[in-house]
């Protein structure tokens, strides 16, 4: 049985609900936290149910008691905590998981990256917390679980950083970002097979065209099976790609904005369209290449 110290589930707004009564029924401390529905404590374990979802994230030494013996039994009806080897025993055979960061932001980089895991290292990054990027909002524990991966002992990783004036370059070759990606995706693919030629397959998030993917992998890896599916990012090996690639992304995108004195934000919003215009304010518009994917809309708006 394992014994997880966070743990994060999707849960319907009928089981968050019938939780909340639970917990009331049997004292829980309630507290008021942005963006939840509400957050409860008790000695041992906290609790957040997330308005977006909504989801619930357990955090503390008793995680594991609290999921086994009164959310699933109580609220979901299914036990899997401890049981995700019988479940899905896919997840602990040997196989790389691939992700990327930056695809949806104006600034930055396009940052590419895989973990191979086995077994054990499986295990280790599921314990860990080891989740999808994309559920944490907090850069220093991105960077502290990015620390952990690399730490981890059966673990090969891979990440490409391809920053924005490489980009722009690129996108202009491929023609889309479909492409693009699976190309990036394919070269972490084959740099890892390098390193572990027995690895028999890789997984990554679903293609609008499965087949650009398959078509850019070389020779190597088109030996090993290909699995693309949907949320790809609860597998352990891709939700650690996608933390790799976070903090790539993180960082350059602070190191950049310290360079050229701006506050690079994250997507796609009204402050990152300021923030673009007020760079082409100071600095003329060539060198926005440097730190913007120039296909974007926001190009041409701001």
């Amino acid at each position: 049985m394992s014994n997880p110290t966070t743990y994060t589930k999707p849960l319907t707004s009928a089981q968050a609900s019938n939780l909340r009564d639970l917990l009331q029924a049997r004292g829980w401390h309630f507290e008021t936290k942005p963006y939840c529905l509400y957050a409860a404590t008790k000695p041992g374990v906290n609790i957040a149910v997330y308005e977006k979802g909504p989801k619930i994230v357990v955090q503390g030494k008793e995680t594991g008691d609290f999921v086994s013996f009164l959310l699933e039994p109580e609220i979901l009806g299914a036990a899997e905590l401890g049981y995700e080897e019988v479940l899905a025993p896919e997840m602990f055979e040997p196989h790389i998981g691939v992700d990327e960061s930056g695809k949806g932001d104006f600034f930055g980089p396009l940052v590419i990256a895989g973990a191979y895991v086995d077994a054990d290292s499986a295990r280790a990054l599921r314990s860990a917390g080891v989740m999808d990027s994309k559920r944490i909002g907090s850069d220093a524990r991105i960077e502290s679980l990015a620390k952990t991966i690399r730490e981890t002992p059966g673990i090969k990783h891979e990440v490409i950083i391809i920053a924005p004036k490489r980009y722009n370059e690129l996108y202009a070759k491929f023609g889309n970002l479909n492409r693009l990606l699976a190309w990036g995706h394919a070269k972490v693919i084959e740099t890892l097979l390098e390193r572990v030629p027995s690895c028999p397959r890789a997984l990554s998030d679903q293609f609008a065209n499965p087949a650009v993917l398959q078509k850019a992998l070389q020779e190597r890896g088109r030996q090993i099976e290909l699995v693309q599916r949907t949320k790809a990012e609860s597998d352990p090996a891709v939700a650690a790609a996608s933390i790799l690639a976070r903090e790539a992304f993180v960082r350059w995108l602070k190191s950049a904005g310290d360079r050229w004195g701006l506050d690079l934000g994250k997507g796609v919003s009204a402050q990152v369209k300021a923030t673009a215009t007020q760079f082409v304010a100071r600095n003329g518009r060539d060198p926005l290449a440097e730190i913007a994917k120039l296909h974007f809309k926001t190009t041409t708006e701001i």
